[in-house]
């Protein structure tokens, strides 16, 4: 089932439900043409013959818009209220006066989705092109996928541009648009050559009439893709005579400049410079989509095919930059057509190389981007540096640590001994992590550092992010979650959203490192929906696996599974070497949390097989995990081999929360006093370090050990501290472990209620209007709190959030209980 069409799904159940209890009624479902109204309209009649004991009548009317009398249909409805009757409704117009839903567009997920059933084996770019140009309209995604040909499917020729010359949809927009007045025709006709001409902009237009300007807005409602199936199909004269119109009205600047030149045919190379120059301006303002929009206007008038193609590499460049790598792709594709020039296929490489980095196959991005920094590399250096860096880690998301040494060593060929900062810290930070693949730990410190400093120097975002990786290999959590945010609100001020999502990664990892998991789960979400926003779905990924994480250590197993599954059918389509090493680490806490060490064991030694490379270095990290495993499955030598490595990397760095770690590993491992030694150890480095959550991990399984050396007082006060801790943050199957264990040590435990409900800190408690009533609430509490408070349902708040249905259930009551609502009315209220 779509997610995106269940609320108008369970509308429509309801209505049946209502017609087989003998109390019917109608419902509308409102959307454009292709939004779905007729297929739901079907699968209504098919719910309504297979239904067991049905005596229901169900009366569907499509096209209702079409009827030039439709009292008839508002006398039924009402008629229906008390009789076994349902009447469906679909129309692009008005609800008549009836309770309505309205089919709004699919969203990406769901398109591919429908790609995927319509084409089996859809290359992932592909989809994505298609499913960006369709918009979420379910009859594009139809015309689209059965038009595509042989040579599209097979990757030699571009993806559509617009809708297919026979296409049924792009017919009934033309018809609509040639039943218009000859007023309203110009007034989309403006709105089409200039997409921002909106409603507002069209009735301050002189000798427009407001009917007009209405009757156009009806049409125009569709949005970008009626406007890309009306480009091509507007009379030549009509769209020269919207130029001019819009040359004369517009004010002085880029758009005036693109109308005038556009108003008639003939040599337009002059206003081609003027927008170049107006791009250039924009693009050091960091203003990437009027960059893109004053470059592609350049190349439209220019006659000259290289300099076409300049323009054209100049426009996708700026359009990857703000997050529209689809527009990106279609500029680099008429570039290509245009121009032999080494230099240029080498920047249009690096371009797809970067596109591909987001959202395609990894290693497919590596080679391009090895391949233009060797042909850059000559003339532009710099350049060829960026291509390295991208090429890096491209061969990180893919887990192949051959290629990344590869790269390395190609950069390390290219360093000079006066190196500037903004290429060095890119040299350096390549340098740094293949020492670090390679476990050579004591090379990769000085390097590391050194970026971490470059990074605090470097204006550029790209450089935060590179110094935030670095701090947190070397274990510096507070500098990494610093120089994260700072490269998340650096790319926001630079215009530079396709660097939002990874620079967020490194956010969320920091704060996991932190301990800090709500700020971990913020900067993930925040992650999923920005890089789904602008189409990086490899960063979609990682964000979810991240997000699988957080939530097994946590010991949420059922929200952990569903995040995993989520992911991954992505990371094994495209090789997602490093998404695939972090949804393995996951499973094994869910395991360990489930008390399946040997499970557990059997997945961390087998990572990410069948999915791409294996991350070393998250597989080094995930060695506490291993180590807890294998002493539970009773293998010491595994977990002492295993142990070995992480210490290598956690001595060398000195992070006192990966120290803390060792020891409590070591402590599992040892007996007597040298179990307390490290044990002990262990818990003054988790204190240092501020991490919470493996404090009391680390507590539980002293507890353990003390119990088991009968010491059952001693026991008694670490695991007291413990299942408080866990109780904070909501570790559930954590605080059953610690109870379990406290009752085995003689103490008697109380209910099973988290001693959080106890302590009423609420708003109701407060009895102050000024207090926000979801601070006493746990973060995913008060996400799902707002998202049900603004009319979610709770599948909605399910996918928007990635968890189970049953889990958000759990959750919501949770929420009515510490809040002292008793239902969805009363929490919008409070919330409101």
């Amino acid at each position: 089932m779509l997610r995106g069409r269940d609320r108008q799904r369970v509308a429509v159940d309801a209505l049946l439900a209502r017609a087989r209890a003998g109390h019917g009624g109608a419902l509308v479902l409102r959307g454009g043409p292709g939004s779905g109204k007729t297929a739901m309209l079907a699968a209504a009649r098919e719910a309504a013959a297979t239904a067991a004991g049905d005596r229901e009548v169900l009366l569907c009317v499509d096209d209702a818009h079409r009827l030039e009398d439709t009292d008839w249909l508002v006398e039924l409805a009402a008629a229906a209220a008390d009789e076994p009757v349902a009447v469906l409704v679909a129309t692009e117009g008005e609800p008549l006066g009836l309770p309505w839903v309205r089919l709004d567009p699919l969203d990406h997920a769901d398109s591919l989705r429908v790609l995927r059933d319509l084409r089996p084996g859809l290359a992932p770019g592909l989809a994505d092109d298609v499913a960006d140009l369709a918009r979420g309209n379910p009859l594009a995604l139809t015309e689209l996928a059965r038009a595509l040909t042989s040579d599209q499917l097979g990757g030699t020729a571009p993806a559509p541009d617009a809708l297919p010359e026979d296409s049924c949809l792009r017919a009934r927009f033309g018809a609509r648009f040639h039943a218009l007045s000859p007023q309203a025709r110009f007034a989309v006709a403006l709105s089409v050559v200039d997409d921002e001409v909106d409603a507002d902009a069209l009735a301050r237009m002189p000798g427009l009439d407001l009917a007009a300007v209405e009757e156009a807005a009806v049409l125009l409602d569709g949005g970008p893709l009626v406007r890309s199936a009306l480009r091509t199909g507007i009379p030549l004269a009509l769209r020269y005579a919207a130029h001019a119109a819009l040359a004369e009205h517009l004010p002085p600047g880029p758009r005036r400049t693109w109308h005038e030149a556009a108003r008639a045919p003939g040599v337009r190379d002059a206003f081609a410079a003027r927008l170049a120059d107006s791009a250039s301006r924009a693009r050091r303002c960091g203003d990437y989509p009027a960059a893109a929009r004053d470059h592609d206007r350049a190349a439209a008038l220019t006659a000259d095919p290289d300099a076409k193609a300049r323009h054209l590499i100049a426009a996708a460049t700026d359009h990857w930059a703000s997050g529209a790598p689809r527009r990106a792709r279609v500029a680099l594709r008429t570039a290509a057509r245009l121009t032999d020039s080494d230099e240029l296929r080498a920047r249009a490489e690096l371009l797809r190389g970067g596109i591909d980095l987001g959202n395609g196959l990894p290693d497919v991005a590596v080679r391009r981007l090895l391949h233009a920094a060797g042909e850059l590399v000559g003339t532009h250096r710099s350049l060829a540096i960026t291509a390295l860096g991208f090429a890096g880690e491209a061969a990180s998301i893919a887990g192949d640590h051959a290629r990344y040494a590869e790269t390395a060593a190609f950069a390390a060929r290219l360093r000079r001994p006066d190196e500037p900062d903004d290429t060095r810290i890119t040299l350096d930070h390549l340098a740094g992590m293949a020492a670090t693949f390679a476990g050579r730990h004591e090379q990769a410190l000085p390097v590391l550092r050194s970026v971490i400093e470059l990074a605090e120097r470097v204006p550029h975002p790209q450089a935060k992010i590179w110094g935030g990786q670095a701090a947190y290999t070397l274990g510096d959590a507070s500098r990494a979650h610093e120089l994260a945010t700072s490269a998340v609100t650096a790319a926001h001020e630079h215009g530079l959203t396709a660097l939002v999502p990874w620079a967020l990664v490194y956010r969320a990892l920091s704060a996991m490192l932190l301990d800090q998991h709500s700020v971990a789960l913020s900067a993930a979400f925040e992650g999923v929906h920005a890089a789904t926003a602008i189409g990086q779905h490899n960063a979609v990924v990682d964000h979810l696996t991240i997000l699988a994480l957080v939530a097994a250590l946590r010991g949420d197993t059922d929200t952990a599974v569903h995040r995993i599954d989520a992911a991954a059918e992505q990371i094994a389509e495209r090789g997602l070497g490093r998404s695939g090493t972090f949804g393995a680490w996951a499973f094994a806490c869910v395991d360990l949390a489930l008390d399946r060490p040997a499970d557990a064991l059997d997945r961390l030694r087998l990572m990410a097989a069948g999915s791409g490379g294996v991350h070393t270095g998250i597989k080094v990290m995930a060695a506490p995990h291993v180590v807890e495993a294998a002493v539970g499955c009773g293998r010491p030598l595994t977990a002492d081999r295993a142990l070995r490595r992480y210490e290598k990397w956690a001595g060398t760095t000195g992070s006192a929360a990966r120290l803390a770690l060792s020891h409590r590993c070591r402590g599992l491992l040892a007996d007597g006093p040298r179990a307390d030694e490290h044990f002990r150890e262990a818990i003054r480095l988790h204190r240092a370090s501020g991490t919470a959550m493996e404090l009391a991990k680390t507590e539980l399984f002293y507890g353990h050990r003390l119990r088991r050396d009968r010491k059952p007082r001693a026991a008694r006060d670490l695991l007291r501290d413990a299942m408080k801790i866990f109780q904070r943050y909501e570790a559930d199957r954590w605080v059953a472990r610690a109870r379990a264990e406290l009752r085995a040590a003689g103490e008697a435990v109380g209910p099973t209620r988290s001693d959080r409900t106890a302590d009423r800190t609420g708003p109701r408690a407060a009895n102050r209007a000024d207090v926000d009533p979801t601070l006493g609430l746990t973060p995913q509490q008060a996400q799902i709190a707002r998202l049900v408070a603004e009319g979610a349902t709770n599948r909605e708040v399910a996918a928007r959030l990635f968890l189970s249905h049953r889990t958000v259930e759990h959750h919501l009551r949770n929420i009515f209980a510490r809040l002292e609502v008793r239902s969805r009315v009363e929490l919008t209220r409070m919330l409101d």
